[in-house]
């Protein structure tokens, strides 16, 4: 959805920041090529500059729509033994705290309900003047639930014409809405400003704070029957192609049971039964390609009868 990384547009010899990138906002990203999108090059009198700028390049990078190690190479830019050039192949076994996400910004999910809110009222077909959230009176606060890298987030907030709030707040640490609109949300946070980067794209908001971004999810309300999908079903982890298929509608299969090969980033993936049971479903076939989240087989959990009467017979 979104590729913009902070670079210097004319390399200077003594330090900067080099993008070499054949993709940008916009672009579609698919699946016949190399993994690799863009490659981020700092330039630094020292080793230790060079890693702080990289790692607040990637840190301030607007990207969205897509899965990456942005996390894990900043813990790993930032980390003393990187910083003073220890690093070997077992550098990320031996330091297995850099491959756990840091504190996200708690305020991003904040920021992202008000520029949905403010994106809905200003898209409205009807009283789009009445602000966001608006009661004669005021019971319950405003819920909004995101779905944030497989975790669900509910945002509780308060509008109307006093503007936004958040429902619960540290007394130590208050938070009030300065500005809003469906592209920028400005906060006061005890007294220190932070601003928000926001852009609504069909079921998700972007949000690109000081510390970093998310891509938040909207949990619809009411789920559509049609798009769940049954208990059992294998899912692709990733785009890429069906190299073997193990199975065939009708197996009675174990738990860990392989029943079909994936290729994707060179590298091959294989797909197992999550329990017990029979696979009563196989639409994934050998050189199929396939997009992430694509259902390629289903296994339906065996019963577990125990002893009967019946049995004893």
């Amino acid at each position: 959805m979104a590729l913009e990384i902070p670079h210097d547009t004319a390399f200077a010899p003594g330090s900067g920041i080099r993008l070499d990138s054949g993709f940008a906002t916009g672009d579609d990203v698919g699946t016949f090529y190399d993994a690799m999108l863009a490659k981020v090059i700092a330039w630094a009198p020292t080793r230790e500059q060079a890693a702080r700028a990289l790692a607040r390049t990637l840190e301030t990078a607007r990207i969205h729509g897509l899965t990456t190690n942005r996390d894990q190479l900043v813990a790993a830019l930032r980390h003393p033994q990187f910083l003073a050039g220890e690093v070997t192949t077992s550098f990320f076994d031996d330091h297995p705290e850099v491959n756990v996400p840091g504190p996200r910004d708690d305020l991003l999910p904040f920021a992202g309900a008000v520029a949905l809110a403010e994106h809905r009222r200003t898209n409205a077909k009807v009283q789009a003047r009445i602000p966001a959230g608006f009661r004669n009176v005021v019971a319950q606060p405003q819920s909004t639930r995101f779905s944030v890298a497989g975790e669900e987030v509910d945002v509780r907030w308060y509008g109307g014409r006093a503007g936004y709030t958040p429902a619960e707040t540290d007394p130590d640490r208050p938070v009030a809405v300065v500005a809003a609109s469906p592209t920028e949300v400005v906060l006061d946070v005890a007294g220190v400003t932070r601003r928000y980067r926001t852009q609504v794209v069909d079921d998700a908001v972007l949000v690109d704070g000081p510390g970093g971004g998310a891509t938040l999810r909207v949990v619809p309300r009411f789920v559509d029957p049609a798009s769940q999908v049954a208990e059992g079903s294998l899912l692709a982890p990733m785009p890429g192609s069906v190299v073997a298929v193990h199975a065939a509608v009708g197996d009675e299969v174990e738990e860990g049971r392989p029943i079909l090969v994936m290729e994707a980033m060179k590298m091959q993936h294989t797909i197992t039964a999550p329990y017990g049971g029979t696979v009563t479903e196989l639409s994934a076939a050998a050189g199929q390609q396939v997009e992430a989240g694509t259902v390629l087989a289903v296994v339906e959990p065996r019963a577990d009868t125990g002893d009967t009467e019946g049995d004893n017979a």
